[in-house]
């Protein structure tokens, strides 16, 4: 069999005094962390699209790595076999537990649906003797519904109804292909469900037309019986001007709204999150406050730069803010961090593949032991409870609990003694955190 990553040998974990570039620093599959092992905290997994479809093309210039599986002149379901064994070679050589695709990512796409639908059942197949052979599970799978033109006006929103009928359709090939594989989740990312304009867009339609697209995505899972999660992937713009799933709060309230609530969850972008003007930690906060937080994609941007970069997270303190608050919600369930990451233009050796993924790995991992250790001391908590700590007396519970009004307060105000302002601390909280990133170990 061919091996594509020669001279890459299964990634061990050294230390943090190693210098390997090869061998993981902080990523300690086994350790335990409160209760836990890394692995089942973490839940690693590598995407198909950005590590095994991507040349290095970008609207400037041609592709620019090493890649011999997208070579243009093979036959189709040649280059998908290829590319697959090569995934797999990966994933299994990183110690990655888990993967991802979309349907046209490890299938061609063919001239129409049923030569579609035949290439990709080929490739599940193919798929599922590598899972039982390397013991890779499925995070998810997704159908794409935004790069052939047929969906340049969307596609769940898309002005024409023949589309939105083969949208399902795909998306109901795809769930099936997923369900088969034995997928922890469905993604259902709108590419480009949003609008340029509102000068030919009638938005409620399309937000109807959304809401009942994604309710047949619910009853076709029952159908099936596919035990996994649904997940939607929040985004502000990009293809789009207007992304109709623009942030967590709003597809919260998208939910809501057509009694999706307790049927959805979010699949949450580190990127995605900074381009809405959020940080990655409130939009877990937020997934975790209105019950529907599932899972992550794991990358990060350039605050000079705005528009999805997806580069592999790097920074232990953005990511730590993140992971304390996934583990104050409890943890992943069927969810993990899949890295929606790629390489740089200029990474085009074939081990830069390993080393970008290392990184990611390493830094999640140390961020991971940051915020357990966050936790475990209680530092945070202590001082949020005492700040709060006024909602427990008196005054603060009457409020809640609405035995007291408007005109009682005011009544109130009139001899009470005026209010005294504390100190938010915030300094001191942010070097709290500091502290425990540079003790942990």
């Amino acid at each position: 069999m061919v091996e594509f990553f020669e001279g890459v040998n299964r990634i061990k974990f050294e230390g943090v005094g190693s210098d390997n570039p090869l061998a993981f620093r902080w990523y300690q599959q086994d350790r335990m962390v409160a209760g836990r092992s890394m692995r089942d905290h973490l839940r690693f997994a590598v995407c198909y699209w950005h590590s095994f479809n991507w040349s290095g093309f970008d609207i400037f210039g041609d592709g620019t790595m090493d890649r011999p599986w997208l070579a243009t002149d093979l036959n189709p379901i040649t280059a998908a076999e290829r590319k697959m064994a090569a995934a797999f070679e990966f994933f299994e050589k990183l110690g990655a537990p888990f993967w991802c695709f979309h349907d046209f990512d490890i299938a061609p796409e063919g001239s129409s649906f049923a030569e579609s639908a035949t290439n990709l059942d080929r490739m599940i197949d193919t798929a599922a003797g590598y899972q039982e052979k390397t013991g890779v599970e499925l995070l998810w799978g997704t159908a794409k519904l935004f790069a052939n033109k047929r969906y340049m006006g969307g596609a769940a929103t898309n002005p024409d109804p023949e589309v939105f009928a083969y949208a399902a359709a795909q998306v109901a090939h795809c769930m099936n292909a997923t369900h088969k594989l034995g997928g922890h989740n469905y993604v259902l990312w709108g590419g480009r469900e949003g609008y340029d304009t509102l000068l030919h867009t009638d938005m409620k339609r399309e937000l109807d037309q959304l809401g009942r697209f994604l309710n047949m995505v619910v009853e076709h899972k029952h159908k099936i019986g596919f035990k996994g999660t649904i997940l939607l992937e929040p985004k502000p713009f990009e293809p789009t001007k207007h992304q109709y799933d623009y942030d967590t709060a709003t597809v919260y309230a998208f939910l809501r709204q057509h009694g999706l609530e307790n049927e959805i969850k979010v699949n949450i972008e580190v990127n995605h999150a900074t381009l809405s003007g959020h940080d990655f930690a409130h939009e877990v906060a937020t997934a975790v406050n209105c019950g529907i937080f599932g899972s992550i994609d794991a990358n990060a941007g350039d605050d000079r730069l705005g528009w999805d970069l997806d580069r592999f997270p790097v920074s232990v303190e953005q990511m730590t803010l993140g992971m304390l608050e996934i583990l104050r919600g409890g943890g992943f369930t069927t969810g993990g961090l899949n890295f929606d990451s790629k390489l740089r233009r200029q990474s085009i050796a074939r081990d830069d593949l390993f080393i970008g993924h290392i990184g990611g790995m390493d830094t999640m991992a140390r961020s991971l032991l940051a915020a357990a250790s966050i936790i475990e001391s209680g530092d945070l908590d202590h001082f949020v409870a005492e700040r709060y700590a006024g909602w427990n007396d008196t005054l603060g519970a009457a409020i809640m609990k609405g035995t007291i009004s408007l005109a009682d307060l005011r009544e109130r105000a009139a001899t009470a003694a005026e209010p005294q302002p504390r100190s938010g601390r915030q300094e001191m909280l942010e070097n709290v955190v500091a502290r425990h990133i540079e003790r942990t170990v």
